[in-house]
């Protein structure tokens, strides 16, 4: 039977590991927006604001590849629960410091940044294991259906946690994002932990690490997947970062605007990952992130132009379909060109590579638009990204997939 987009959840513990999977991004994308809102609401600068967007990405670019070793040496179910089991721990932690009005800038983004390392952690022990609970014919499907669960935790978890943090708070924002781990870990306790092997022979960390660098390094279809990755969301980030600024100095709006804003990007994500699978299926890979650049960089400029909410919100749909279409394009080119055995650390470096793009992108366009203006930090990322295909005359995207 031939793969569809929703194929793999006939697979009872692929079901399981999605939802916990969707309920973990949920709790961190409403605690970023409270993270970031609580920011914006004290007047701090884009330079300091876009900071929080780096400091949820860049712990996953420098942990990733320790984390994608474990995945393949460790049992991943354990991993799994042990890092949603810290986020809980750390949001609580947040609330608490919240709650006694200590919540500055640094011990928010410091929070920030130790919850993003349970989410460096939980990602590539989360992706490690799909090879090993569906079919190989189902592998890409179930791959775009773990973005899609991460994208409709960016849809609903933005709005949500605007909601939120207008009715109660950033500290009610960060209380449902420890509900949120709390859950996952549960179902993450029900799923069998012998349906997620680990490699053999046990090795060291570092040795591990080493083999997956080594592979990568000679491995051309791995390195050209990785530097596309890696610039195609350092220059498009500028709009995930100063979202919370288009909502404050653009539309002169609050936190519901925000989340509207971060939602819209999410639904259009949600839409690009529930459609990218049968798009594969018609058009190469190459073809797909060429054209996601363009739209994308195309609807950022738009939205700079600051029409007005109801057309920042379409436009802002449309970047976001595009936006995930490219970055599922590399999710599933790395899991399906990483042999089995090194599965763990292949994908792990290829969203080391995706999410220090975003981290270090964020700190960038952070800085260009306290000096130039939120504004212009979003034609000039647009324009970057309606010229960045060109890259592809270079190093195109591999084409189909090697043998098992």
């Amino acid at each position: 039977m031939a793969a569809t987009t929703f194929s793999p959840l006939r697979q009872r513990l692929f079901a399981m590991l999605l939802a916990a999977s969707l309920v973990t991004h949920l709790g961190n994308a409403a605690q970023a927006v409270g993270a970031q809102w609580a920011m914006t609401a004290a007047g701090q600068g884009a330079d300091v604001i876009a900071l929080v967007q780096s400091a949820t990405n860049l712990p996953i670019m420098l942990l990733a590849l320790p984390a994608g070793a474990m995945a393949d040496l460790f049992d991943r179910r354990a991993v799994l629960i042990a890092a949603a089991s810290a986020m809980f721990v750390l949001s609580g932690l947040l609330m608490a410091v919240t709650a006694a009005g200590a919540a500055g800038p640094a011990a928010i983004i410091a929070l920030t940044a130790l919850l993003a390392c349970g989410i460096a952690c939980f990602g590539p022990a989360m992706a490690a294991s799909i090879g090993g609970v569906v079919p190989r014919a189902e592998l890409a499907a179930a791959v775009a259906l773990n973005i899609l669960a991460f994208n409709v935790a960016r849809s609903v978890g933005p709005a949500l946690g605007g909601g939120i943090v207008a009715i109660g708070g950033a500290q009610a924002a960060f209380a449902a994002s420890a509900v949120a781990y709390l859950v996952a870990v549960a179902m993450l306790r029900r799923s069998p932990s012998q349906a997620l092997p680990v490699a053999a022979p046990r090795r060291s960390i570092g040795a591990t690490i080493l083999e997956g660098l080594r592979y990568a390094a000679k491995s051309p279809p791995i390195r050209t997947i990785s530097v596309r990755a890696l610039s195609f969301t350092l220059t498009g980030c500028a709009a995930w970062a100063l979202m919370p600024l288009v909502a404050r100095d653009m539309l002169d709006a609050g936190s519901i605007a925000f989340g509207l804003l971060l939602g819209a990007l999410g639904l259009g994500a949600v839409l690009g990952a529930a459609s990218s699978t049968a798009l594969r299926a018609r058009f190469s890979s190459e073809a797909l992130v060429r054209a996601a650049g363009i739209v994308y960089g195309a609807a950022i400029i738009g939205t700079a132009l600051a029409p007005g909410l109801p057309a920042m919100l379409t436009l802002l749909v449309i970047a976001g379909a595009a936006w995930v279409q490219a970055l599922s394009g590399f999710a599933v080119a790395g899991q399906l060109w990483a042999p089995r055995p090194l599965v763990g650390r292949v994908t792990a470096l290829v969203s080391s590579l995706t999410f220090g793009g975003i981290a270090l992108g964020s700190w960038a366009w952070g800085h260009f638009a306290e000096a130039q203006g939120v504004a212009a930090a979003l034609i000039a990322s647009g324009a970057a990204m309606i010229l960045l295909p060109l890259i592809g005359l270079v190093l195109p995207m591999p084409s189909g997939a090697p043998a098992d």
